[in-house]
């Protein structure tokens, strides 16, 4: 369920993206890299996004 009608993520999608954000902030201060942690929050994006507009569709 979205967490709001304008934002397709659930509560649990945004704490999730919240968090690897932190952690992708915290690489790019060591300079290390974030590429697979913001692999990952686009993959939650697309899924969050597909799945509403499946639910629009219906």
């Amino acid at each position: 369920m979205a967490f709001t009608e304008k934002d397709p993520h659930s509560a649990g999608e945004i704490l999730r993206v919240v968090g690897l954000g932190i952690r992708i902030d915290r690489r790019k201060a060591r300079g290390k890299s974030t590429k697979q942690l913001e692999k990952r929050v686009e993959r939650i994006r697309e899924k969050a996004q597909e799945r509403e507009d499946g639910k629009r569709r219906n």
